[in-house]
């Protein structure tokens, strides 16, 4: 059977509206593979930042972008179970979600539970491993905490809310006056993240400071992300949202920053930071896929049962992926805007 897989490409340094659409037909899965029929796949701040040249480790332009993706096995390669076929999975990608149909490791998808749709699954793939990971295995909190959640209304900050809330922790999240209502309906106490005092207010409601500062912007407000801090308390620094519009590497704001959270590791103030990456750890294949299946395994529980709300902000054809990623950078909007074919 052959299979014609659509994709969108970005081509370089080019506006939303220079994405191109190409064809072209994919090979049977070999050993070890599954081919995927997409159903959903997402814009993330990664595909904002990959446009501009901006993203850490991006590959060479012309490339497919797609940091994850949601869809059903149609076909199995020799040593892959064929029960797989017909299932709906999800994977981590990187690269290569905003294409019809993918070829993926058969280790690599993770099983979505019966009941949850595509699109709702696809808002919890990248944001709710990194929430999870961040939460869980950097910060480690526990139940009577507070942290602070910048961008409380983003696709990782609405997932980072729920599930600290599901955990027993106490979350304040910033976020523009108009997604107020939101991040308080997820159970945050929300602070406009424009407001001249800002961190006055922050130290208002934890006088002894938080336990943990979940920051995605990265800059010079890091360091004030830092001083919230409550002995004990971890800092995770997740991006550098902060430094998407401006020319010049990708990789040198990335490297400052972690240069200064290892500085800061080093004086003895009893606090700690840490640069989430979620790719650390990927060279052992066989541990790094088995820690996503254990940790995606466990959002989707949560989305199963309830627990955690699906934050989809807007879907588009995948066609339209040019108006689904100016809608993502445009700021307003909260949760994620999904591709669907």
């Amino acid at each position: 059977m052959t299979t014609t897989a659509t994709e969108i490409v970005l081509p370089g340094k080019v506006e939303p509206e220079g994405l191109r659409t190409r064809s072209h037909v994919i090979a049977e899965p070999a050993a070890g593979q599954v081919l995927v029929r997409m159903e959903a796949t997402g814009v993330s701040f990664a595909e904002q930042q990959m446009r501009r040249g901006k993203y850490y480790d991006q590959p060479a332009f012309p490339f497919v972008p797609g940091y994850d993706v949601v869809g059903v096995v149609e076909a199995t390669g020799p040593g892959v179970d064929p029960a797989l076929a017909g299932r709906r999975v999800a994977a981590l990608t990187k690269i290569g979600g905003w294409s019809s149909h993918l070829l993926l490791a058969a280790d690599a998808v993770v099983p979505v539970p019966e009941g949850v749709s595509a699109a709702d699954a696809e808002t919890l793939v990248v944001n709710g491993i990194t929430a999870w990971q961040m939460l869980h295995r950097t910060a480690k909190i526990r139940p009577g905490q507070t942290v602070l959640v910048l961008g409380a209304n983003g696709g990782v900050g609405s997932t980072l809310v729920q599930l600290a809330r599901a955990a027993g922790v106490r979350v304040i999240g910033t976020a523009s006056p108009r997604h107020h209502d939101a991040v308080r309906a997820l159970g945050a106490t929300p602070l406009d993240y424009r407001a001249p005092d800002l961190y006055d207010q922050i130290r208002a409601l934890a006088p002894n400071g938080v336990d943990a500062v979940f920051d995605h912007v990265g800059g010079a407000g890091i360091v004030e992300s830092f001083r919230l801090l409550a002995p004990g308390g971890t800092l995770v620094s997740y991006g550098t949202a902060s430094t998407r519009d401006q020319e010049g590497s990708s990789r040198l704001p990335v490297l400052k920053l972690i240069g200064r959270l290892l500085w800061w590791n080093a004086l003895p103030n009893r606090r700690h930071t840490s640069f989430f990456n979620i790719w650390t750890g990927v060279r052992d294949k066989a541990r790094f896929h088995a820690k996503l299946r254990h940790d995606l395994g466990q959002v989707f529980d949560l989305l199963a049962d309830g627990t955690l709300q699906a934050q989809v902000a807007a879907r588009f054809p995948l066609a339209d992926a040019s108006a689904a990623l100016r809608l993502a950078e445009s700021g307003t909007v909260a949760g994620k805007v999904v591709l669907v074919p």
